[in-house]
Formats: C-alpha cells, structure tokens, sequence
C-alpha cells in the first residue's frame, strides 16, 4: 500500500475528525498533492492538479448553480477532491443533489464545519504530505536495485538530474540526448568500438566519428579518468540504458 496521503485519509488526520467525505468514494484513492483555498469564482488558473480544494464562501457567496460549476471544474483540473466549508454564516449546507452529481463523477466532496480552522487544517495536510513523501522516498531507496538507482531517486526525477548535469554539461545536454544510444553501446562493450557498431547496427568509422564529435565538442579527453568518470556518471543519470540506433551508420 502506498504511503501517499490520499483525499479518504484526510478525515483520518489528527484533529480533522470534524471533516466527513460526504459523496465521490469510488475516486477517494486519488493521491493529495496539495491543500489549496479557493477564494475567486474560478481556481483552474491557480492550480497543477492533485490538489485538495477548499471551497470557504468567504469573500463570495456561492450559489447552488456556482457550486455545481465548481465541481464540474474540479473533475476537469484533476484535484484530489473537494472540501466545502459549512454553516450558517456562508454556505449552510451541502444540497442533495450536489452530493449525487459528485457520486456521478467519482469526484471525493468532503463537508468541513467553518469551527474548524483552516490555519489548522492546512497545516496538517501539509505536514502529513512531506511526511509520507519522506517515507515513500525512503521506502523507495530502500528497494533500490543498484546504487545508481539510489542515486536518481536521491536526485530527483529526470528534468532534477538534469539539472544536476548542468553544470558540466549545460552546453551539450542536446549532444547527449542525441548520442546516447552509441554512448551506452559503447560503455557496454567496454570501450569496443566493433562490438558497440555490430550492437547498434551502424559501420564502425561512423561509431568512431560520433565518438570523437563528443569528445571534441564537450572537451572531455577520454585519456583522463576523471573526464571519463564524469561522463559515465552523467549518462547513467540522465538516460535509461538503450540498445536502439541513432540511426544507422549516420555519423
């Protein structure tokens, strides 16, 4: 079972047992990515997806009609659920309907009573978010086939490691990309340039030549260890191992 917080867990949190998923169970799984208050007639704008919105009424007035937007708008944009805040002062209850719409679309609805801070509330979402990310990661690099994939999880995800290339590679990451088929089947083979052209299904010269089109425009000297060793590392970070041809014998 993942230790991501999902939108069913969030009743379940320390001192939000007022909070009550009223309808949408069958999409409760959906992981929270984030709390977010939602205080103008449209959120989309504001939002990446995955998010758990709060819907408070203060600073505007929902109508019944505006209510149902907001919900056809969270299964658009892809949130978590959402949580509409109630009482007498703003929005005084959640309408039948509205519960059976969101059971239509498999959209989470959660009920929060305004007595419920929402300092309080937000703060503990977020705290049990990085918390379960931390154990998922730790989880994740305890599973960790190899130190090199412990590495990249370390990291990050690939636009992270590239990042994390950039500084020596910044320039040629396009280069890279590009020869990174020739580069594996080269590595592979342990510096063979015949057995790496017979992988990848190109001559052996035009192997020879991307080689050296690397080393001459990165400034890397394949004599050097270290130059070596740098290139290693950065290929292994920022490509999965591949066996397809650039394409052919193009050099």
């Amino acid at each position: 079972m993942s230790p991501l917080l999902r939108t069913e867990d969030v009743p379940l949190l320390p001192g939000l047992g007022a909070i009550r998923l009223r309808a949408g169970h069958a999409g409760a799984q959906r992981v929270v990515r984030w709390p977010y208050v939602a205080e103008n007639r449209s959120f989309t704008p504001w939002i990446k997806g995955g998010e758990l919105v709060f819907i408070t009424g203060i600073g505007r007035h929902h109508s019944v009609d505006n209510l149902f937007e907001l919900l056809y708008e969270g299964v658009a944009a892809k949130v978590a659920g959402l949580v509409i805040l109630t009482g007498d002062a703003y929005i005084g209850r959640l309408p039948a309907a509205l519960l059976k719409l969101a059971d239509q679309q498999q959209l989470p609805l959660l009920e929060q009573p305004y007595s419920l801070p929402m300092v309080t509330v937000t703060e503990v979402i977020g705290r049990a978010i990085v918390q379960r990310e931390q154990l998922a990661w730790r989880d994740a690099e305890s599973r960790a086939g190899s130190l090199l994939e412990k590495l990249q999880l370390r990291i990050g995800d690939a636009g992270a490691r590239a990042d994390f290339v950039a500084p020596w590679f910044a320039e040629h990451q396009t280069l890279l990309q590009h020869l990174a088929p020739t580069i594996d089947a080269w590595l592979r083979h342990g510096g063979n340039i015949s057995a790496a052209a017979a992988a990848l299904g190109s001559h052996r010269n035009s192997v020879r030549n991307r080689l050296d089109r690397l080393f001459r425009e990165t400034g890397l000297d394949p004599a050097k260890p270290t130059d070596i060793y740098n290139l290693i590392l950065a290929h292994l970070l920022m490509h999965e191992p591949t066996m397809t041809p650039e394409c052919g014998d193009t050099p």
